[in-house]
């Protein structure tokens, strides 16, 4: 695998600074990167080159990429990542493309181990989408594989890497596990190279594994891929026949691509359990959020300070939501709470005047035109902004700050899972620094606390965001905290924190739990 013998903050071609390392996979890194020029941010793929690039070589290799793009953007839109630029330095290709709104596959998989295959079933009929457009074009992919996929929560897979392939003498420049048989014998590769990726990376996903795992050098797992037998999918169900045709060492014996998508489609069809799947939860871990926004990213701060009684307001996605209370007047703020229970009814959140006895939460107009999960209610609050809740769920504590600020404080009570949301009209223009610098250092005094992850730049219902994600406590108190905030626009933002303890958090029902929040909540209009 590719290492990173550039440190972070450091520019690329005079102008790409690079933030930090959010994917792997072997012979590439993806980097969250600012284009210092254009003031605006960038995702930045580093691919070894396989020796010294002359110049001419360099030349016709970023041509290429830029190029390929170039090409199938129109072809697929939404689909295919657009690269703005393509340097060669120091026998490293920097790839630089525009933010995508969406999730790696690498990151998608280490994180689950593996897919439901009906899901891995519509990812692929997405895959087969986009590389139809780009066969009847005459172009070949040659380097699909999952660090080349972005899954989105709201849309179809972005496809990158279209343009490495022939670009130098090497048989793969990139996850050589999902490198074709004629491919890996350097052979002369079409169409048939890339269905044999996607069946490779179909097999991953229902597997968790490749179906030939990575032997350290290039050339080992390319002879491995050419000369071992495939091992049996145990986990394919429906996508086993589909995923075998795929992966067929013969290229003139594999699946094309009118069957491949028959194959998916029946998949999609004969799953009796498909319809009643849940959606799988939005990528908290170690996840990429892409950021649509305007303007520099560097030297920003949210102003967190709304007077002297406000402790830190927690960007969790974007404005950041409390990690400390909304404390009264004439009381000095308490150490932000990362988690722990929800207070009971009719008690502050932190230091100051206890709030009124917490109102249930009354079921109102769904949180969302669209249909809730069973035992969820829509909620609207008497500030504005409205959420589905799950039964039994009522309204445990608000905190306010005259006018400024206010937090609500939503769950069962006890040790049950907690919904914060926290209005702030002091915040500034970026939530990641606040996450980073004005949050966390509060964060970091509590006991056992430990972050999960990086601090995440995000959208979210199309506005600036951020998210935070951490542990605190230990034992049976340890508790797990997911928060999203965002922008509003001018000074004014919200903030989710979703908070379970921490043994549950991968429970089916907070999953589903934090997905529907983050589905239905809606500010205030206006």
């Amino acid at each position: 695998m590719v290492e990173a013998h550039v440190s972070a903050h450091e520019l690329v071609a005079g102008r790409y600074r690079l933030l930090e390392v959010f994917s792997r996979e072997t012979n590439r890194l993806w980097w969250y990167a600012e284009d210092v020029t254009a003031q605006q941010p960038r995702l930045v793929a580093q691919t070894a080159l396989p020796g010294p690039a002359a110049e001419d070589t360099a030349r016709r290799v970023t041509a290429r990429v830029v190029r390929t793009s170039q090409t199938m953007r129109p072809l697929c839109p939404g689909q295919v990542a657009a690269v703005v630029d393509a340097v060669v330095e120091a026998g490293t290709l920097w790839t630089v493309t525009e933010w995508i709104d969406g999730t790696p596959l690498t990151e998608v998989l280490a994180e689950e181990g593996s897919l439901h295959p009906v899901r891995a079933a519509r990812l692929g009929l997405e895959l087969l989408d986009v590389l139809q457009a780009a066969h009847d074009e005459g172009i070949t992919h040659g380097e699909l594989s999952p660090g080349q996929v972005f899954v989105r929560d709201g849309g179809p897979v972005v496809v990158t890497g279209f343009g490495l392939a022939g670009a130098t003498l090497v048989p793969r420049l990139t996850a050589p596990s999902y490198a074709s048989p004629e491919q890996a014998r350097d052979e002369r590769i079409g169409p048939a190279a890339d269905l044999w990726a996607l069946g490779a990376l179909l097999y991953t996903a229902v597997e968790g594994r490749p179906p030939f795992r990575d032997r350290g050098r290039p050339d080992a797992t390319l002879k491995a891929v050419d000369r071992l037998p495939l091992r049996t999918p145990l986990r394919a169900g429906p996508l086993t026949q589909a995923v075998q045709g795929l992966l067929r060492k013969d290229a003139r014996e594999r699946l094309s691509r009118p069957v491949v998508r028959e194959a998916l489609n029946r998949a999609l069809s004969e799953d009796t359990d498909a319809d009643r799947e849940p959606a799988p939860a939005p990528r908290l871990r170690g996840a990429y959020r892409g950021v649509r926004s305007a303007g520099p990213l560097r030297g920003r701060r949210m102003a967190v300070a709304v007077g002297a009684p406000l402790a830190l307001v927690t960007v969790a996605a974007a404005v950041l939501a409390a990690a400390g209370a909304l404390p009264g007047t004439g009381t000095a703020a308490a150490p932000p709470r990362a988690t722990g229970p929800a207070t009971p009814a009719g008690r502050h959140t932190g230091g100051g005047t206890p709030a009124a006895p917490a109102p249930a939460a009354t079921p109102s107009a769904p949180a969302s035109s669209s249909a809730l999960p069973a035992g969820y209610r829509g909620y609207s609050a008497p500030e504005g902004f409205s959420v589905a809740l799950p039964d039994g769920w009522k309204r445990l504590a608000t905190s306010r700050v005259s006018g400024l600020a206010y937090r609500v404080t939503f769950g069962r009570g006890g040790d049950s899972p907690t919904l914060a949301v926290t209005y702030s009209e002091r915040v500034g223009p970026d939530p990641v620094a606040v996450w980073r610098d004005d949050v966390e250092p509060g964060l970091a005094r509590l006991p056992g606390y430990r972050r999960l992850g990086a601090v995440r730049a995000a959208t979210y219902q199309g506005r600036r965001a951020a998210d935070l994600e951490w542990l605190a406590g230990s034992g049976d108190t340890r508790t797990h905290t997911f928060g999203r905030g965002f922008l509003l626009g001018g000074t004014r933002g919200f903030s989710l924190r979703f908070t379970t303890p921490a043994a549950a958090w991968d429970d089916t029902a907070n999953r589903l739990a934090l997905k529907t929040f983050l589905g239905t909540f809606r500010p205030p209009k206006g």
